[in-house]
């Protein structure tokens, strides 16, 4: 998985690019906590790149959302593809995240 990052005032968004699987979960794990120690408020995961979430991938995601409420920090998703969303449906993840269909839409969220 690769992960760009890029800032608007105090929202990061990390783009992610890849499936969110076994390979990708200590990457992402990483770009979190690197993210949250700069002081952000928020973050936005740009899922436009990701077709595929697995159980690990799953159990980032809440692990991302509990280490930002942690933190005073919002998670929200955007971009998910139909895919990602019936696994966060068929899971019953659907409400457990803030998902915007568009990475603007995400990001003015926090204003």
């Amino acid at each position: 998985m690769k992960i760009k990052t890029q800032d608007y005032n105090d929202v990061t968004v990390l783009e992610l690019q890849g499936d969110m699987d076994t390979d990708a979960v200590e990457q992402l794990k990483n770009t979190v906590t690197e993210v949250i120690g700069k002081s952000a408020t928020g973050v936005v995961l740009d899922m436009r790149g990701t077709g595929f979430i697995d159980s690990a991938g799953l159990e980032q995601l809440l692990w991302a959302r509990d280490y930002c409420d942690d933190n005073a920090c919002q998670l929200k998703l955007a971009g998910l593809d139909e895919n990602c969303e019936k696994i966060l449906e068929i899971t019953r993840l659907d409400n457990e995240f803030d998902c915007y269909a568009e990475l603007a839409e995400a990001v003015k969220s926090f204003a």
